[in-house]
């Protein structure tokens, strides 16, 4: 049985200000999104009202590039947070900017957060984001304290794990869990834009990690599941969980219950599959009625169930290449 498609991943820019080995990877040829071609705040709204949520979306994350760019970012929130059929509202950032903006997004009515944070190494962290000028470890440090301090309790840290970069640290950053209810969750590497990185480092199964962590302290299944993909465990007596998102090693393709949004518009129904994207800026720029629009969304939720991962060799090719950053993750 198909899960209910009912979470829509919402990237509000593609800009970053970072540049991660495995989001970015140096040397990539970026064509940024103009400003004018960036869905509004009022043209999101609409899609949400008259398309997303008549079509049974209720859960949505904001995701980037870097969500926290956006000057009106903490409107956004508000205004879906606002809406009667919001079941649940979360964002994805790197923290940068988060230590000013945690208490007006919680204030807003943002539910969750996640946070991603590589490494807990100044120097292994900056190498993998790609600065080169002070480190920005400690701003996105106190980015997470502040969150944490205005409410978001639970959080998430995100971990991608690349070999040979920071897989060295895995105990050290599933301790994090130990002390505090904050929710670690380590990602495969995944080959998306960064073909160079990914055949030069390759990736680790979440087995490997998982069993490092049994042998140190025992592992449980965790009594926290979430929107998405995420198998949870617990290390006994921590306060928080331990989460495994493995979609290299054990494909979850199906019960995969959500679509991407990217910042101008298209619609995609699998991250790693570039089949039957929409878009629907140009739809609804162009004067398309709602209701087409909204047929048109629902038509593609009936054939997501074949647009997946493991289908991804019957998708498109020239048409949508873009990065992890410029899909929204």
């Amino acid at each position: 049985m198909s899960p209910t498609i009912d979470y829509l991943r919402i990237s509000l820019i593609d800009r970053c200000n970072f540049r991660c080995q495995y989001c970015m990877p140096e040397g990539a040829d970026l064509a940024y999104v103009l400003q004018q071609d960036i869905l509004t705040h009022d043209e999101l709204l609409v899609l949400l009202q008259e398309v997303f949520i008549p079509c049974g979306f209720t859960r949505f994350r904001l995701t980037g590039g870097e969500p926290l760019l956006r000057p009106d970012v903490v409107e956004i929130v508000r205004s879906i947070a606002s809406l009667p059929q919001t079941q649940d509202l979360s964002m994805t950032t790197n923290g940068f900017r988060l230590a000013d903006l945690a208490e007006d997004l919680y204030s807003a009515g943002l539910n969750r957060i996640n946070i991603s944070l590589d490494s807990l190494e100044p120097e292994t962290f900056d190498r993998i984001i790609g600065n080169r000028g002070r480190s920005r470890w400690e701003q996105v440090w106190a980015g997470i304290q502040a969150a944490y301090q205005v409410g978001f309790n639970p959080l998430k840290l995100n971990v991608v794990v690349i070999p040979g970069v920071n897989d060295h640290e895995v105990l050290n950053l599933a301790a994090l869990s130990l002390e505090r209810e904050w929710h670690i969750r380590f990602i495969e590497f995944m080959p998306i834009g960064n073909a160079g990185l990914f055949t030069d480092k390759g990736w680790l199964d979440s087995e490997t990690l998982r069993q490092q962590i049994r042998d140190r302290w025992g592992l449980t299944e965790g009594q926290v599941r979430g929107n998405g993909p995420a198998d949870v465990f617990q290390i006994p007596g921590a306060k928080g969980t331990i989460g495994f998102i493995s979609q290299m090693s054990e494909c979850f393709c199906d019960r995969c219950n959500r679509m991407r949004l990217s910042a101008d518009g298209w619609l995609r129904p699998c991250l790693l599959n570039e089949t039957g994207q929409i878009d629907l800026k140009t739809a609804l720029r162009s004067g398309k009625p709602l209701a087409s629009i909204h047929t048109q969304v629902q038509e593609l939720l009936a054939l997501k169930p074949e647009i997946n991962f493991k289908m991804r060799d019957s998708g498109t090719t020239g048409a949508y290449s873009r990065t992890m950053s410029q899909i929204g993750g």
